[in-house]
């Protein structure tokens, strides 16, 4: 079954609306329907992120945190401000980070 991209990408959209009203109208930190509306958007993005892969062979460079992964926070206490400039880039390496400055100072040269 191939899957619609641009279904998930509402459905994504959607389920992000939601969450988002919850969050604002949450009653207590355990509220059943921000809790939900967490579960809905990690579904739908999962969804998008399939549909996309299996429609255009892409994905997003996003992940779905779970929170019972340690290690994640090891990594990233291994990757905060390695360069003392105030990013965190978590899990790229300096090599996967790709600084468009370059491109930002011709644009500013040509106008």
């Amino acid at each position: 079954m191939t899957a619609d991209p641009r279904g998930a990408l509402a459905d994504l959209v959607a389920a992000f609306e939601r969450h988002l009203e919850a969050s604002a109208s949450k009653r207590g930190e355990d509220d059943p329907t921000v809790i939900a509306s967490y579960d809905d958007l990690a579904d739908a993005f999962a969804s998008y992120d399939d549909a996309l892969l299996q429609a255009y062979g892409e994905m997003t460079p996003l992940d779905i945190y779970d929170g019972d992964d340690e290690d994640d926070d090891e990594e990233l206490d291994d990757h905060s401000d390695e360069d003392g400039d105030g990013a965190v880039y978590s899990g790229l390496d300096d090599a996967d980070y790709d600084d468009d400055t370059d491109d930002d100072d011709e644009a500013d040269d040509r106008r």
